[in-house]
């Protein structure tokens, strides 16, 4: 019940006790009656008075508390004229003071970190509670490849992007790196942050390629020229110590089975010194020379290079080229090479084939700045997909884990986006995509 019903009830009551008391007036003197009534009136002027420095106070604090649930921190209560009431007016004006301070300072920072995160070099990815996500930057777009409507609100495993599976695997509270199929890495962490009194996880995936690349390619390429270095000095002295020799025996028509040893020692010096020139390539590729060229007549130029090593193996080799492409500008002569590896690899993956099915490699330019090589062998596992890139990394039993680092450098040196996989029909593809230029 109100105050305000309390203090009628009252006045009520003394107004009746007054009228009362005027009725019983002809038992008692008049002089009791007037001072019985003065009493009376008196009690009713002070219960006012009363009643006006109550309410008042109380209202303007009722109207603090509108302005609270209102959430209006710019308002302020004006004092009432009574020491009580005005000190709880002063407290609830520095309150108000402070609550607008303290959420001018909350929105401000809030901006600041909208800002940081949207112009933020790592991506980053929200998820509500039940694991679909809520908030995604514009870098985390770009990484997964996905527009913001594919991603909001859905689960992580449900979004079509390499890099999801890795981090839907994450343990909490930890990072690892991630390798993709196309020799990118991140450095993935899954954390949690506190928002309303429930842990929200969160994503941040960070880009290393270009570190590790760069860190990989000093470790390897210091290695090489000490190999190469140490190996070609080691054979050019026994071959030519073997030369040497061989000469001397030739004259003895007993010693020509020794001369024949010697020879097929000399051959697989010989083929060293080209094993390990194959490691410095690496190495020492050129910079390339940038010259407008048509991705049909490069793709068309290697598949007739590669024809015969395909005849040889009985795998049918075939060339789908879009009419009408533009010029890109390439380094002709290391992409001829690049597709050249590309095609030798297929042919041996095909030979790994034990089905006894028909190999066939198709070479395609999809649009004026794509290319893909299809081929049915036997395929890529998903294991050995995030190491394809991997220097000195290889499937096939002799291989020298050289080839596709070669091809890496050379594509990443045209600023080329590039993915090795087999998919689900059983085909692997190497897909190229060149950068578009004006």
């Amino acid at each position: 019940m109100r105050i305000k019903t309390y203090f009628t009830f009252l006045v009520l009551f003394l107004i009746g006790l007054g009228i009362w008391l005027v009725y019983l007036a002809k038992g008692i003197g008049m002089h009791h009656l007037y001072l019985t009534e003065g009493v009376v009136v008196l009690i009713l002027i002070f219960l006012q008075l009363f009643y006006r420095k109550i309410v008042k106070p109380l209202n303007s604090i009722g109207s603090g508390m509108e302005l609270l649930r209102e959430q209006d921190f710019s308002s302020r209560l004006g004092k009432v004229g009574q020491y009580e009431a005005d000190r709880i007016v002063n407290v609830f004006n520095r309150m108000m003071d402070q609550l607008k301070s303290e959420r001018l300072r909350l929105r401000e920072q809030n901006n600041f970190l909208d800002l940081l995160i949207q112009a933020s070099p790592m991506g980053v990815i929200v998820t509500t509670l039940s694991g679909e996500v809520s908030e995604v930057n514009p870098m985390a777009l770009q990484i997964l490849e996905v527009s913001k409507e594919d991603i909001v609100g859905k689960p992580l495993l449900h979004i079509r992007s390499p890099l999801t599976a890795g981090l839907a695997a994450l343990p909490k509270n930890q990072a690892e790196v991630v390798r993709l199929n196309d020799a990118n890495v991140y450095k993935c962490t899954r954390s949690s942050f506190i928002d309303q009194g429930f842990p929200h996880p969160f994503y941040l995936i960070e880009r290393m390629t270009e570190e590790v690349m760069r860190a990989e390619k000093r470790a390897y390429g210091k290695v090489i020229r000490m190999i190469a270095h140490e190996v070609n000095n080691t054979t050019a002295g026994i071959i030519s110590t073997l030369d040497t020799v061989e000469d001397a025996l030739a004259t003895d028509p007993d010693m020509a089975d020794v001369c024949e040893v010697m020879h097929v020692c000399t051959d697989r010096c010989h083929s060293m010194n080209r094993f390990i020139t194959r490691f410095a390539d690496v190495v020492k590729i050129p910079e390339p020379q940038f010259a407008p060229a048509l991705l049909n007549n490069l793709a068309a130029t290697c598949v007739r290079f590669m024809e015969s090593l395909c005849n040889e193996h009985r795998i049918a080799l075939h060339l789908h080229a879009t009419p009408n492409g533009r010029p890109i500008r390439i380094d002709t002569s290391l992409m001829e090479q690049v597709l050249v590896n590309i095609i030798k690899n297929a042919v041996e993956s095909i030979e790994q084939t034990t089905d006894g099915r028909k190999g066939e490699i198709t070479v395609s330019v999809t649009s004026p700045v794509t290319i893909e090589v299809t081929d049915n062998g036997a395929g890529i596992s998903p294991e050995a997909e995030a190491k394809l890139f991997t220097p000195f990394f290889s499937t096939k039993p002799n291989g020298q884990g050289i080839g596709l680092v070669l091809i890496r450098e050379i594509l990443i040196r045209h600023e080329c986006t590039f993915s090795l996989r087999t998919y689900d029909d059983g085909l692997t593809r190497f897909r190229i995509s060149f950068k578009m230029t004006p």
